[in-house]
């Protein structure tokens, strides 16, 4: 199958109050979101995540937890963070926050973990 793009879900929420909520409670410890570790150093979107997203031969969309569309949310049993391929043949879940974490914060290696998953799950870019 074939990857049409990538679909990213941050365990937090994107309004202004669950973003400043989320922010607050990571810099106490008590939030955590490993997709966001990836994606974002203390304010803004990492270079290096950009890149990576950039050289991408497909889309990379990101939501939050309330903000994701209805079948994303259905594909995914409302789980966050995870990242979805979407196919021709629709929704496949590749990296929950446990293959999420694994990245260990890196971009680089979450996109060889997504390409992993991808391999695994029999589906390819072209």
């Amino acid at each position: 199958m074939k990857i049409d793009r990538l679909i990213g879900v941050y365990g937090a929420n994107g309004t202004l109050r669950g973003e400043v909520a989320y922010w607050i409670g990571a810099r106490l410890g008590r939030r955590h979101c490993s997709l966001c570790d990836v994606t974002h150093g203390l304010f803004t979107a990492k270079g290096e995540w950009k890149r990576c997203r950039e050289g991408l031969p497909v889309p990379f969309e990101m939501f939050h937890r309330d903000d994701q569309p209805d079948e994303v949310r259905r594909a995914t049993g409302d789980q966050a963070p995870v990242v979805l391929a979407e196919t021709t043949e629709g929704l496949v879940a590749l990296l929950d926050g446990s293959g999420i974490e694994s990245a260990g914060g890196n971009p680089n290696r979450l996109m060889q973990a997504i390409e992993a998953a991808a391999r695994a799950s029999g589906l390819d870019w072209t």
